[in-house]
């Protein structure tokens, strides 16, 4: 996938591999050993979880540490406490990808005040501009995704047909750009299906959110969830009230996975890659923190994934093996999987 977003401020990207130290800067980094602490929204998601690898793993070789990781937990007060304590706490700076928009805001800014380098992941808050309030912002191109996304929600819509958008129902930039992104490329492409959306602000709201939907358009043939977490929780309402409806996301999370594996109701996703956005944080960081100029949006391409290629696919993003069950289910009869399921 190229890159088709645009930053917060309407700024083209620099590709994230266009970001590397020199080797002279990089011994540089060594010999100055930064300290960094890292905030995000959760800790406990499999994006997260890669998002973290990415970033210690680049961190660590170049000695510099990652002293602390704050899970805020969707808590724009937790996120907002932490930001006021790390700016007098002994780190050079921090990595954090914002809560929400304005409310986060300033405390953001405040960081930035007290002498720490910031970088943000995915979001920069209204009225926070780069090279004042913080060094740059990096993020997976999530228009590209979500433009995705509705390509391969489309072959499973029929002519005149309708699709379902589950959105996030707090102000944040790569939620939206997603769905922006959804919408337009329905609107270019397929001028003949009605959209209709329900939003969640909570995660446990997915569920009961996808149920309104399908309750609302009974014509209703097919879903794009946000992400992935929320994704799977529409998936297991759905099944729960023996409901099939084929779904696309945005990351490729192991419970995604492993439903694309058994063809279940997840046909498609538009995959970041964390790891890879993880590392080029901590480049990003890393350069800030040496004096060296930075590009304020800093952008990966994302990777589309079906069920076909979901094995390759997951070696590639979580620089992993996949999991037996995912192997074992892609090997699996289609047939066997829809008894699984219960579908």
């Amino acid at each position: 996938m190229s890159i088709a977003g645009l930053g917060p401020h309407g700024e083209r990207a620099v590709p994230a591999n266009q970001i590397q130290l020199s080797d002279s800067d990089a011994m540089q980094a060594r010999t100055r050993r930064f300290s960094v602490a890292v905030v995000l929204h959760t800790t406990t998601s499999d994006w997260s979880k890669q998002e973290l690898a990415g970033i210690a793993a680049t961190l660590g070789l170049h000695s510099a540490a990652l002293v602390e990781v704050v899970d805020c937990n969707f808590d724009v007060d937790l996120q907002i406490a932490a930001l006021a304590r790390l700016a007098h706490e002994p780190v050079d700076a921090v990595i954090s990808i914002p809560i929400g928009n304005a409310r986060v805001a300033a405390a953001h800014s405040a960081l930035t005040r007290s002498g720490r380098k910031l970088v943000l992941l995915d979001n920069a808050p209204t009225g926070m501009l780069p090279g004042t309030d913080y060094a740059s912002v990096v993020s997976t191109d999530n228009f590209g995704l979500g433009q995705s996304c509705a390509a391969m929600l489309s072959h499973h819509i029929p002519p005149n047909g309708a699709a379902g958008i589950l959105g996030y129902g707090i102000d944040f930039f790569a939620t939206h750009e997603r769905e922006i992104a959804f919408r337009k490329w329905m609107a270019t492409h397929r001028p003949d299906v009605t959209l209709v959306r329900e939003r969640f602000a909570e995660l446990d709201g997915a569920g009961p959110a996808a149920l309104a939907m399908v309750s609302k358009t009974p014509e209703l043939s097919g879903i794009f969830a946000v992400w992935d977490v929320p994704a799977m929780k529409a998936v297991r309402a759905l099944t729960q009230n023996g409901i099939h409806m084929p779904v696309t996301t945005v990351d490729l999370g192991n419970e995604v996975a492993l439903d694309m594996a058994r063809h279940g109701m997840i046909k498609g996703v538009g995959a970041q890659m964390p790891y890879d956005q993880g590392s080029a944080a901590a480049r990003v960081t890393l350069a800030a923190l040496l004096g060296l100029p930075v590009p304020p949006w800093v952008a990966l391409a994302g990777r589309e994934v079906t069920p076909f290629d979901v094995v390759e696919a997951y070696q590639v993003i979580w620089h992993l093996p996949a999991p037996r069950a995912i192997i074992d289910s892609v090997r699996a009869p289609s047939a066997n999987h829809d008894s699984e399921t219960g579908l």
